[in-house]
């Protein structure tokens, strides 16, 4: 073979292996719970990832590769989260993840992450530990765009004790993580009135009686009923005030919107409250467009959306996501962290439009003043008024 020819033969080739090269996909996590009682809220946050995901994709992908997404159903359990959480690492290779549903397998899960230091953009987990797990380290991987439960513990007080002028309120969470830490919340958000809760009661998930807890709770002469849990327990409670005829409010944590909350309560959630950062309600272009590629893509039933805000935060996380690598002009963890905490161009979400959401010190992208109420009315979730 003469010179000419391997010179071109090795040209050949190098042109391939640069183009082989390019061509590999971005590969993104995304963990949640996508079975049991957790999962309305799983799979729609799978699902506007991967409606966001279709997006960039299909207008050439980013840094002129395709975004590759590996799903793991975290099932709602910590030890199984952090199975997942190093097969994403070690055998995926994964240079992002995004979702956490569940802050109890948040807070067991994403410690991998951090020493692995690969970003973390928590998109429903709202535990107010979450994002400072690590805060105290010199560089934190821990990220999130979710209305955490400081926010929404002061956001129920507030509509309880300032606008309802209730001034003896019962507390009814359940016992994990995310319902003992936002029992906490809640209760500090008392003590800043200068109020104590006249019953705190805890129940079990999977538990179907809550008379003994709403007796307690009636009995202390409770104005309304403030909850920390998610959707089936939540309509046993519901329930549970219709059989013992007790007509008081329920104002407690954003997923009294969940569809099997909304669904086993029937009537007996109406009028239900809760802070909501994303209503499936089409009031401006981009949630039109967003809630019409959503119903179109997955049909669920009757057209709504089992968590909306589940679904809007999937969605924005990844598109925040993209913006720092982008930034970064790279996939490598640390210059990904550093570019999500010194954002330069504006994100337009579903939620609201992300200006510089994190800083070095501030993990948090959604902010006072970004949650609205939700009210449960007719199977679906309006503006409160």
């Amino acid at each position: 073979m003469s010179y000419k020819i391997k010179a071109l033969v090795a040209s050949a080739v190098l042109v391939w292996s640069a183009s082989g090269m390019a061509a590999e996909p971005i590969v993104i996590g995304v963990s949640g719970p996508f079975t049991g009682g957790s999962a309305p809220m799983g799979v729609s946050m799978r699902d506007g990832v991967k409606l966001a995901v279709s997006e960039i994709n299909a207008k050439g992908g980013l840094l002129g590769r395709q975004i590759k997404l590996i799903e793991r159903d975290d099932e709602a359990k910590n030890e199984r989260g952090v199975q997942v959480a190093q097969e994403l690492i070690n055998k995926e290779k994964v240079v992002a993840t995004v979702g956490f549903i569940n802050t109890g397998v948040a807070l067991a899960s994403q410690r991998f992450y951090q020493e692995a230091k690969i970003p973390v953009l928590n998109n429903v987990a709202t535990g107010s530990i979450v994002t400072k797990q690590f805060a105290d380290q010199p560089e934190n991987y821990i990220f999130r765009n979710a209305a955490n439960d400081s926010i929404q513990s002061a956001m129920i007080v507030e509509e309880a004790v300032t606008k309802r002028k209730f001034t003896k309120l019962a507390i009814l969470a359940d016992s994990t993580n995310y319902g003992q830490l936002g029992r906490e919340d809640l209760e500090k958000a008392l003590d800043k009135k200068g109020l104590k809760a006249v019953a705190v009661e805890k129940y079990n998930i999977k538990d179907v009686d809550m008379t003994a807890q709403l007796l307690k709770a009636k009995q202390a002469g409770a104005e309304a009923v403030l909850t920390y849990g998610i959707g089936p327990e939540l309509a046993q409670i519901a329930n549970g005030m219709e059989k013992l005829s007790w007509k008081v409010p329920m104002i407690g944590s954003w997923t009294l919107s969940m569809a099997n909350f909304i669904d086993n309560a029937g009537k007996n959630g109406d009028g239900t409250l809760m802070p909501q950062t994303f209503i499936q309600d089409p009031t401006t272009p981009k949630r039109k467009t967003f809630i019409d590629a959503y119903v179109k893509t997955y049909s669920p039933p009757g057209g709504r959306i089992p968590s909306p805000v589940s679904a809007a935060q999937g969605y924005d996380s990844i598109f925040l996501l993209a913006a720092a690598i982008k930034q970064a002009g790279t996939t490598d963890g640390p210059k990904v962290r550093e570019a999500l905490e010194n954002m330069k161009e504006n994100v337009d979400g579903v939620v609201t439009s992300y200006a510089k959401p994190f800083s070095k010190d501030d993990h948090e992208a959604i902010k006072i003043g970004v949650p609205v109420f939700g009210e449960v009315k007719a199977g679906r979730v309006i503006l409160a008024k």
